[in-house]
């Protein structure tokens, strides 16, 4: 089984100006292609050939171009879902009620996730994760994510922020902090929502 890159459901133009034309270009079709396709190669003729993506990041991450493309194509395939040009503001329903009882207001959960994506050291992405139930801040390096048995912060991803430079240098240089703000202006919280949902 050979895995592909995921069809966009909006234009590289689609999420301007908080994200760039430019750069969703080379983020999609250059970085997150070479992940898929580095994938590919480096589980031809092994016993994860024909293994859903989940398995293989819970069973072959000690091969490091398993585990560096496996997340990578994992990682940004996710990522993509969260964003679109016309985002719900805010969550709904059960996942409303988590972030007030585990931050206090969704400007705080805002707040901390923010600072937790500008703590990170060079590369890596900053989640939202369930585990047990509940709500859980993490942030994994490079192409890792938090489904990566050997990681001690274990979870269920239902938000995930690329902080690689790739994902913001183009129309950001290094102000991270004004690629976070942009992020929020992009994020559908329906789509986390419905995550939250079939989890909790």
């Amino acid at each position: 089984m050979a895995f592909e890159l995921p069809k966009l459901a909006y234009g590289f133009d689609a999420l301007e100006p908080h994200i760039d034309t430019k750069t969703m270009e080379t983020h999609y079709g250059k970085h997150h292609a070479a992940y898929v396709n580095n994938l590919n190669n480096a589980l031809k003729g092994t016993a994860f050939e024909n293994a859903s993506l989940e398995e293989i990041l819970a069973k072959a991450v000690e091969t490091p171009a398993v585990r560096n493309n496996g997340g990578g194509h994992y990682n940004h395939s996710f990522f993509w879902t969260l964003l679109s040009a016309e985002p719900s503001a805010k969550p709904d329903g059960k996942l409303a009620e988590a972030i007030d009882a585990t931050f206090g207001s969704l400007d705080n959960f805002k707040a901390e996730f923010t600072k937790l994506s500008l703590s990170i050291f060079g590369s890596g992405w900053a989640w939202l994760c369930v585990k047990n139930g509940t709500l859980h801040l993490y942030s994994t390096p490079n192409q890792d994510n938090t489904l990566m048995p050997f990681h001690k912060e274990q979870g269920l991803p239902i938000l995930g922020l690329d902080v690689w430079e790739h994902a913001y240098y183009l129309l950001y240089q290094n102000r991270r902090v004004e690629y976070v703000e942009a992020f929020f202006k992009v994020l559908d919280w329906k789509v986390v929502s419905s995550k939250f949902e079939t989890l909790a």
